[in-house]
């Protein structure tokens, strides 16, 4: 509770501007009509008024409008009460209880404050005025009142209107441009014809909802998180939180949005590549540690598709931020022929608990306590690797080799990388032979071993190696076989999914190394 009024100027209900502090003692009370108690204290404070005003200001500041004329129909008070319906004066000086009394000095300075109605407390004060003031005691029966009355929720700390009046308070952390639109328009088709849209509906970014989203994170609004390429925007952690409202995310998302705005800004993973390219690259995030389960996030049935908040709102809030802070949309310096559905959404949770690995993070070099995020590069996705009949490890993973064969076109080796997400019922199956992720990773390579020669361009396809390259082969060379992946590091296994079902998926990448993107791992600092 703070303990001073700030300065104010309120309309009286006789249409009186009224100041705040004046050159005199002031006594002042805060009420509301639908509290029992400030209509108990009314005849009190008329009292007060009629036996101190000529040495004293006494103001009665009333929180509604109508309340106020109900008050001054129903006591007849001989003070007028003044208007606070906005409630940033109640705000400003952190009322939380109605009546709050404050008995201030000619510069504003309370020596005083009573909540609520503590008989003893009342005439105590009433002695200091009477001290202060030489005037004698104001005419009221003492005994007649009753000896505490507790108050009343003040209307500023209502969580319908408190977030309100802490964005429009002057000391808000918001300082994005703000956009008023007529009475008439409709917000969600104005921020469509705006261009901020994915293509669907927006949540809109109003001050109170943003100012909720900043209650996630401990970061200064106005922090420079990273600069967003192609239009090398300054991405503020205000920014994060416009464009995770209008995702409609919730506040304790706000680490991982913001770890993972900073790690795509990262020269690594070079998003504007990744949006550039006429392939169709999108972020797909994976989010590893104890904040899966703190935020609600899915691992298990359908964790890459909808029916989830939190997946669904956090990919959706990077996608979003990558558009309205660098500018990357579609017809632009985004060039995707076909486009992509994951350019709309991807991120889930590892399953950790379901995986007999390690997991992500921690083949990463991370502690097993940490959350992280990892953002890889994908094209396409998820791809269904869909056996049924298998029973050994060799035969699954062989599976998933003959399957992953075919990213970008079954002759491009060399050419990717690919996020392999092992559902339940096919982690089982590896599990009966001892598999580890290497195993899978080098099974893998084993079966997608073609000789060069195989992979030349021919009539059947014209991708492949090119035939004047072939030509200047020696046999030697033609018979070298190369195996899918440059290196088993362009593998990468997490673990998510139901119980049921052998399908595990996968996600088939973009170009590899420096000259496309390198998946990146950041720790997330959480509240």
């Amino acid at each position: 509770m703070g303990m001073a009024v700030v300065p104010f100027s309120l309309r009286s209900s006789a249409g009186i501007d009224v100041s705040f502090p004046g050159e005199r003692r002031s006594l002042i009370c805060f009420v509301k009509e639908d509290c029992p108690t400030c209509r108990e204290v009314m005849p009190v404070l008329a009292a007060i008024h009629n036996a101190f005003s000529d040495q004293i200001d006494v103001h009665v500041i009333g929180q509604t409008l109508e309340g106020n004329e109900t008050l001054e129909q129903e006591f007849s008070p001989p003070f007028a009460i003044l208007d606070d319906s906005t409630l940033k004066v109640s705000f400003a000086t952190d009322i939380d209880t109605v009546p709050t009394v404050f008995w201030t000095d000619a510069e504003g300075k309370s020596s005083s404050t009573l909540i609520g109605f503590v008989r003893d407390e009342w005439q105590a004060l009433c002695n200091e005025i009477v001290q202060a003031t030489d005037v004698p005691q104001p005419d009221l029966d003492w005994a007649s009142l009753p000896e505490w009355r507790p108050g009343c929720g003040s209307l500023s700390v209502d969580p319908l209107v408190a977030d309100k009046l802490q964005a429009e308070a002057e000391n808000s952390p918001l300082r994005a441009r703000r956009i008023d639109i007529a009475v008439a328009d409709d917000e969600v088709e104005f921020m469509f014809d705006q261009g901020f849209s994915d293509g669907l509906p927006l949540v809109p970014p109003t001050p109170e909802r943003v100012l909720r989203m900043l209650s996630g994170t401990r970061r200064d609004s106005q922090e420079i998180v990273a600069i967003m390429p192609p239009n090398m925007g300054e991405v503020t952690v205000e920014k994060v939180a416009i464009n995770a409202v209008m995702a409609g995310c919730k506040p304790e998302y706000m680490p991982v949005i913001l770890t993972v705005a900073e790690a795509i800004c990262t020269n690594e993973y070079n998003i504007h590549g990744v949006m550039a390219t006429t392939m169709g690259a999108s972020p797909v995030i994976v989010v590893n540690g104890p904040i899966r389960h703190k935020i609600g996030m899915n691992m298990e049935l359908g964790a890459l598709g909808q029916g989830n908040r939190a997946n669904s709102t956090i990919g959706r809030a990077v996608r979003l931020l990558i558009r309205n802070m660098g500018g990357a949309k579609p017809g632009g310096t985004e060039r995707s022929t076909l486009g992509n559905p994951m350019k709309f959404t991807m991120c889930f949770a590892e399953w950790e608990e379901r995986n007999p690995w390690q997991p992500l993070h921690v083949e990463r070099g991370f502690e097993a306590e940490d959350s992280v995020v990892t953002i890889f590069t994908m094209t396409s996705g998820p791809t269904l690797i869909v056996d049924q009949d298998s029973r050994s490890a060799s035969e699954l993973a062989g599976t998933m080799g003959l399957t992953l064969e075919a990213a970008f076109n079954p002759k491009a080796h060399f050419g990717t990388d690919c996020l392999l997400v092992i559902v339940p019922e096919h982690i089982d199956t590896l599990l009966r032979d001892g598999y580890s992720k290497d195993d899978v990773r080098q099974r893998i390579q084993e079966v997608t071993s073609r000789p060069i020669r195989d992979l030349v361009a021919n009539e059947v396809s014209g991708t492949g190696f090119k035939r004047e390259a072939a030509a200047a082969m020696t046999e030697e060379q033609l018979a070298r076989e190369l195996p899918k992946f440059k290196t088993t590091d362009d593998m990468h296994i997490v673990v998510a999914g139901a119980e049921a079902g052998k399908f595990s998926g996968a996600f088939h990448g973009w170009a590899t190394g420096e000259i496309g993107s390198i998946s990146v791992s950041k720790k997330i600092e959480e509240l």
